[in-house]
């Protein structure tokens, strides 16, 4: 068994235009002054992480992890998940996503689709040259708007998203295994990808792809009302990645799963800060540990109360006190009669 490694933080929801948020070292010299070990860096931000100069300049890579390791950091993993979610845009949400891109791809889905997947390899090679070997982003999706059929899906849709979807990421998936580097898919609403059922049809349309990987974050599961736990006895092979991210789910006479297009602050299902929701991390970090889960454990921050400030300093000590450091022996090795193989046939009755 291994002892989980954290805790770490993903950097996304706390950039921001003014100081420690707006540039790499500030944030992780903030970071670190919350209690963090590691941080997940999104890559959509020039200002923090320019993705394009990490694929090709390791001495920009050496530079950033130096950075970090100045700080007292380690880098868990690099983050895609707007590049990811434009792999693959239905046409109904072309303008709703087009934000994700940069301006000259906007109204343009062909080029965005283009851009995304060379964002995407850009990803691979600059997680090598960062000698990481795990890389969080999402699915993208192109069958979401019809997770509810009304009306009914025609038969051989689900199928045929599913083929285009792992005809998209197919070669970015082999591109990924050139550089030694596994996709962890976040499971979660609005991707193709968003349960156990769905990940196992795309790893089918793909080949089980030995990099297409996963991020467990238990927290879209509680608003799916998805047994989160039976979830990492499924899938503990693939997990390579995991975000503590806390949820709650109080159904109500006039809402459930669905939300009623409630603000996140009055939904029934809504993020909490670690510790704060309904997720059972104690049987999660258990399993892990059993599991032999080799990765990070990082902080994504999402509540609708609490400050940010006071998530960061409270989340590093929680996956603190969360970790299990694994025994190196079993508890009753006092009571050990070493081993023989005569005493043991004598013991079975043998001789």
């Amino acid at each position: 068994m291994t002892t989980l490694k954290g805790p770490g933080i993903f950097l996304a929801q706390f950039l921001g235009d003014k100081p420690p948020f707006n540039n790499f070292e500030s944030i992780c010299l903030w970071a670190a002054e919350k209690g963090f070990v590691a941080v997940q860096i999104p890559t959509s931000d020039p200002n923090i992480f320019d993705l394009k100069l990490a694929a090709e300049s390791k001495n920009y890579t050496d530079e950033i992890k130096g950075l970090a390791l100045s700080c007292g950091l380690e880098i868990s993993e690099l983050s895609t998940h707007l590049q990811g979610q434009l792999v693959a845009v239905h046409p109904a949400y072309d303008d709703l996503f087009d934000g994700f891109a940069p301006p000259e791809f906007r109204g343009n889905s062909k080029a965005r689709t283009e851009w995304a997947v060379q964002q995407l390899k850009y990803a691979a090679k600059a997680s090598q040259n960062l000698e990481l070997n795990a890389h969080a982003t999402f699915s993208g999706s192109l069958l979401w708007h019809t997770f509810h059929p009304w009306p009914q899906r025609p038969a051989g849709l689900v199928d045929e998203g599913f083929t285009e979807l792992a005809k998209r990421w197919t070669p970015i998936l082999d591109y990924f295994d050139e550089c030694g580097v596994d996709v962890c898919y976040e499971i979660h609403p609005g991707e193709d990808l968003f349960d156990g059922e769905t990940y196992e049809m795309f790893l089918e349309k793909v080949n089980n792809h030995a990099r297409a990987c996963l991020l467990y974050d238990p927290s879209h599961f509680v608003l799916q009302q998805l047994d989160y736990i039976q979830y990492i006895d499924f899938y503990h092979e693939r997990i390579r990645a995991f975000h503590v991210k806390d949820a709650e789910f109080n159904s109500t006479g006039k809402q459930g799963t669905f939300g009623g297009y409630q603000s996140w602050l009055k939904r029934a299902g809504r993020y909490r800060s670690p510790g704060d929701g309904q997720v059972d991390f104690k049987t999660i970090f258990s399993k892990l540990a059993e599991y032999d889960y080799k990765g990070w454990a990082v902080m994504e921050w999402e509540c609708c109360l609490k400050h940010p400030e006071d998530g960061a300093r409270e989340g590093a000590e929680f996956i603190k006190n969360h970790i299990i450091r694994v025994t190196d022996k079993a508890f009753d090795d006092f009571a050990a009669t070493g081993t023989d193989t005569d005493f043991n046939k004598k013991v079975l009755g043998l001789e």
